[in-house]
Parts: C-alpha cells; sequence; structure tokens
C-alpha cells in the first residue's frame, strides 16, 4: 500500500521546487498533486494520457479544448488524452489531485 497525508504531498510538491510532484507511478497509472498560486500561469500542455483532476482547494476556471468552466474545491475533471486544457483566472491556490491512466508519459515512450 501507499498513502500519504495532505500535508505529506504538499511537502513533496514544495521540495520538488515546481507546482507538480508526482507521487505515485507504476505501469497502468500515475497520481500526484499539482498546485498553482493564485494569479499563476498553468502551462501544460496536452498528455498522452487519459487525465482526471480532483480540486482540493481554491478557484479558478478551466478550459479542455472549446468548453469552459469555474471550478473549486470537490470538482472532478476528466480530460481525454491529447486534448489542449489548462486552468487560468486562478483566484485562490489550487490544490489539485492528478490522476493519469496509464502512467504520465508511458505513451510517449
Amino acid at each position: 500500500m501507499h498513502a500519504f497525508t495532505l500535508d505529506e504531498a504538499l511537502g513533496r510538491q514544495r521540495a520538488a521546487g515546481g507546482p507538480w510532484a508526482e507521487l505515485l507511478g507504476v505501469a497502468d497509472l500515475s497520481f500526484g498533486i499539482y498546485v498553482l498560486a493564485a494569479g499563476a500561469a498553468d502551462r501544460q500542455r496536452p498528455h498522452t494520457e487519459d487525465e482526471v483532476y480532483v480540486i482540493l482547494a481554491g478557484r479558478s476556471r478551466f478550459t479542455a479544448a472549446d468548453e469552459t468552466r469555474d471550478c473549486g474545491p470537490g470538482d472532478v475533471i476528466f480530460v481525454p488524452a491529447q486534448v489542449p486544457h489548462r486552468f487560468h483566472d486562478i483566484a485562490e491556490e489550487l490544490r489539485v489531485v492528478v490522476v493519469f491512466g496509464p502512467a504520465e508519459g508511458s505513451r510517449a515512450r
């Protein structure tokens, strides 16, 4: 079993020195935590894997392809592989659990 408290996950993200920290990666999935400060730019590019976002804290807007919505705590968003997407208009620090299926980068290898 692999288990993490939110404090442990955030500590790993801070130690990584960027907005993203992978917490677990196995062949069929990976997950991590993504943190963006209020007003920050989300510089991610489309991924080769399907992706699920679970918003833990914060408020922003989210665009995937040509669809935009407000998002906040408790929201879950699915983005298929290769679809352009990003968080924007970040009003409060975002804390997001991100799950990739299969593991992030595995289809690009």
